[in-house]
């Protein structure tokens, strides 16, 4: 009877595709946990979000990366670098579409063609909004136009239809390789990152056209008390006309954004939350690159 030990695997695994496919609801669905904020909108992630899990002789580091677009200005260009970073040290490429996505050519798929040495599971996302040859069409062309694909799969993110199956097919394609964070660990971001992204998740759902893409969000304070946090907060937009927006007629818009916000924290860090919003203007901060650097874009 064999009673070796199974060798430990880790690596690093790249979710990246365009706006608005499902990666954040994939990274979710796969961490068991709530990491990355969801909306309806494009580029609402713009970061690159680690996700831990960890097993007994397993450990899966995800990347949850900002949607492939075509640059406008700094910002962009700061997303799209980390969609670069991630694919460079992935050990295995989660490439997201959907059943929806137009079939036009870009550099990324370019670039995932030449790729021979990492293995690529192309996931033909959002199925459950689709008849059976819809999606076999879907698969037939990916199959076709990036046949270098190691797999590639019908899944449901939101459904959670599919996702054991990517697990697996991951855990296949992973290194031997000692656990490169501790093993009790969820994610390299802090705290503080969170609690600024669940306020951005409100704005992006509360307010309408340019204004949540004109916004940022900065904890100035983050106070970690036996039964209860105190925050304080600040909303940065780019013009003085987008502040009165998100404060709204005598502070109703702000205060909505606050009380979600603090519903979302109390779950998220399992205590009471007390937390301060305020609102102040930043000029052209998307183009700034001192701004982007005090705001976590520059790698």
């Amino acid at each position: 009877m064999n009673t070796e030990p199974k060798p430990h695997r880790a690596g690093f695994v790249s979710i990246i595709g365009k706006p608005n496919v499902g990666k954040s609801t994939l990274m979710n669905a796969l961490m068991g946990e709530r990491l990355s904020i969801v909306t309806s909108k494009a580029q609402t992630t713009r970061h690159r979000i680690l996700g831990i899990l960890n097993g007994d002789d397993f450990q899966l580091v995800y990347s949850d990366t900002p949607g492939i677009i075509q640059p406008k200005y700094e910002l962009h260009n700061a997303m799209m670098s980390f969609v670069y970073s991630s694919l460079e040290d992935a050990d295995v490429v989660l490439f997201v579409t959907d059943i929806y996505e137009k079939h036009d050519e870009e550099p990324v798929v370019e670039r995932l063609r030449k790729m021979t040495n990492t293995p690529i599971i192309l996931l033909v996302n959002k199925i459950d909004q689709a008849d059976q040859a819809e999606v076999e069409a879907k698969l037939a062309y990916w199959k076709e136009h990036l046949p270098n694909a190691a797999e590639v799969l019908p899944i449901s993110a939101l459904e959670k239809f599919g996702t054991d199956q990517v697990l697996q097919l991951v855990l296949d394609r992973l290194p031997e390789h000692p656990a490169y964070y501790p093993k009790d660990e969820l994610t390299d971001k802090p705290e503080r990152f969170f609690a600024a992204e669940m306020i951005r998740e409100k704005i992006f759902k509360l307010y309408k056209k340019e204004v949540p893409y004109s916004c940022e969000v900065g904890i100035e304070e983050f106070k970690e008390e036996e039964t209860i946090i105190r925050m304080r907060a600040t909303i940065y937009v780019e013009r003085a006309s987008q502040k009165g927006i998100i404060i709204g007629q005598k502070g109703e818009a702000l205060k909505k954004v606050g009380t979600w916000a603090r519903e979302e924290m109390e779950r998220f860090f399992l205590k009471k939350v007390f937390l301060e919003i305020h609102v102040k203007v930043n000029e052209n901060w998307r183009t700034d690159p001192k701004a982007l650097n005090r705001f976590g874009y520059q790698q």
